[in-house]
């Protein structure tokens, strides 16, 4: 059969794309390599939770709080007010995104992404079959790159996809411990410090019956294993038995182009849709799957190639100038262990905590007291100035 859309890759941006095309009548090919587990925080926002329609019984911890924690070990409670952090395990979370998907009628196929043929025919997507090793040949009319930040989709179809800059995440799945001094099951901890990330940030992330204890680094060498090794000791979380193990890129900014003016649209990491100096990505990935989902019925609906730039450009309208403030602060705090320790500071200012919270939870900019616009914008030139201790609060 011939396929309206074919997507390679079956995380969040994928199986969100599949679930509503198939709710739009569209017949959908979605392919996923098995096992496949991404190296994730797992933090979802109340805005997520609502606009993809996630119930409940994926969410396996509620955070009210968020610590941030300094190279020399201050730490700042920041209070999450009139709601919370959802947190899911990606294992039960990719999959249960996926059955969702088949179920709206997505056909769902298990294998490896070969290449992308054209002929008199039409386009085909060319695939190795996991059960089987056989290779396969699907036509399609368009396709969905959603295959993760080193994306094949991307290197071999779409201008600048082989470029892609990176960081490399690592983590952990262990069993969680008792709450106890160092470990609260109700708090995500952010620890900035140069000895467990010299240019990202380490984390512990409860999961309910589990914890993600992780860290990221765009430098080429870093002993990942060594640097969360070190961040459980330090979190008392050394002797906690481990589940699993994870490591994948990042990417660190969306992309300049996400179609190749033809029959390619990208969605997801394979975009670069990766919100800076956070790393979150599992809403703004599924975000990426509905643009090109919407891109790929317009251009389906006119059989005009061009629509399927509307992907980008709904994207970019919308989060675009949260993308620019959160890159423009990881680039001015994330450089050194003083920047670090002057950003742990401003988070002491409850102006700065309300305003970045409701950002998070809405995912857009917040309109607040001009005082505090100026308060903030003081301090923070008071510290990129070093005019401060870095310590003042």
């Amino acid at each position: 059969m011939k396929y309206d859309v074919f997507i390679v890759g079956g995380g969040p941006s994928g199986a969100t794309a599949a679930d509503d095309l198939a709710r739009a009548g569209k017949t959908v090919a979605l392919l996923d390599r098995a096992g496949r587990i991404k190296p994730c925080g797992g933090a979802i926002p109340p805005r997520a939770i609502a606009d993809f329609d996630i119930p409940m019984s994926q969410i396996v911890a509620q955070i009210t709080t968020a610590r941030m924690i300094s190279p020399t070990g201050r730490a700042v409670d920041i209070p999450i007010e009139n709601g919370y952090v959802g947190m899911v395990d990606r294992e039960d979370f990719d999959e249960f995104l996926r059955v969702r998907a088949a179920e709206a009628g997505a056909e769902r196929l298990t294998g490896t992404f070969l290449r992308i043929e054209r002929d008199a025919e039409g386009t085909h997507v060319v695939w190795r079959d996991k059960a089987t090793g056989e290779e396969r040949r699907s036509a399609t009319t368009l396709v969905i790159g959603a295959d993760g930040a080193r994306s094949n989709v991307a290197r071999a179809e779409v201008p600048g996809g082989d470029k892609i800059p990176y960081v490399i995440a690592y983590h952990e799945i262990i069993k969680a411990p008792p709450a106890n001094d160092f470990y609260d099951p109700d708090r995500c901890d952010v620890i900035y410090d140069g000895r467990i990330s010299s240019d990202f940030y380490g984390w512990v992330f409860p999961h309910g019956k589990h914890a993600s204890v992780g860290m990221g680094t765009e430098i080429n060498g870093a002993d990942l294993k060594k640097a969360t090794a070190d961040l459980r000791a330090m979190s008392g979380l050394s002797d906690c038995e481990t589940i699993r193990r994870e490591g994948a890129p990042i990417p660190l900014r969306p992309m300049d182009r996400w179609d190749n003016g033809r029959d390619v649209v990208l969605a997801g990491d394979a975009a670069g849709v990766v919100a800076p100096s956070s790393g979150e990505g599992i809403y703004y990935a599924m975000v990426g799957g509905r643009v090109a989902a919407t891109a790929a019925q317009a251009a389906l609906a006119s059989g005009k190639a061009k629509d399927l730039g509307l992907a980008r450009k709904l994207f970019m309208r919308e989060h675009k100038t949260v993308f620019r403030v959160l890159r423009q602060m990881q680039d001015a705090y994330y450089k050194s262990d003083e920047r670090r320790e002057r950003f742990v500071s401003l988070c002491h200012d409850i102006d700065v905590q309300r305003l970045t919270f409701e950002a998070y939870m809405n995912k857009k900019l917040v309109a607040a007291r001009p005082l505090a616009h100026v308060k903030i914008g003081i301090k923070n030139m008071l510290h990129l100035t070093g005019l401060v201790r870095p310590s003042y609060t």
